[in-house]
């Protein structure tokens, strides 16, 4: 299926210069989605992995299905100041501004494997706060799962070390 007749290109958001992604109407699109999650737990079916985390917030939209496709725990990745218990947090650069991202500390256990999935890998800088924050906890990486790469802005680069898998390639 060619998954990218499903993906918006929205010019100059949230920011002029920026080529936003936009996945909705893959999302509207039952077996568009389903073709998704399908890849992705095709890809990962041989892999041993005990959590999988979705970065906020249209990570979770991928994650949470293939958390349940696997049968593995779901564990949210959210923007700084979102989780109601006790967080580690990380700050990072984004191709277009700066944030935070947060995991509560009893998320994962010491050694557990932890699959990271988002929406896009753009420069990296999500993806490896998602990393940094694994692994402050105890846990191990084992992987990274996007649907969409833009190749051009190097993200991988920024994350040498750790397998990364994308389903689409700008």
């Amino acid at each position: 299926m060619e998954l990218r007749k499903y993906i918006r290109e929205i010019p100059d958001f949230p920011r002029p210069g920026i080529l936003f992604r936009d996945v909705t109407p893959l999302l509207k699109n039952a077996v568009a989605f389903q073709h998704v999650i399908d890849g992705l737990t095709k890809h990962y079916t041989d892999h041993t992995i005990d959590v999988v985390i979705g970065i906020e917030a249209r990570g979770f939209l991928f994650a949470a299905p293939l958390a349940l496709s696997l049968g593995k725990p779901f564990i949210p990745v959210r923007k700084k100041g979102k989780l109601p218990f006790e967080t580690h947090i990380v700050k990072y650069a984004m191709e277009y501004g700066d944030d935070g991202v947060e995991l509560h500390t009893d998320a994962i256990a010491h050694g557990q494997r932890v699959r990271i999935v988002d929406d896009l890998l753009a420069t990296g800088g999500t993806l490896a706060a998602g990393i940094k924050l694994v692994e402050t906890i105890g846990g191990q990486v084992v992987g990274l799962a996007v649907l969409i790469e833009l190749t051009d802005l190097r993200g991988r680069d920024h994350l040498s070390g750790y397998d990364v898998f994308s389903l689409v390639q700008y």
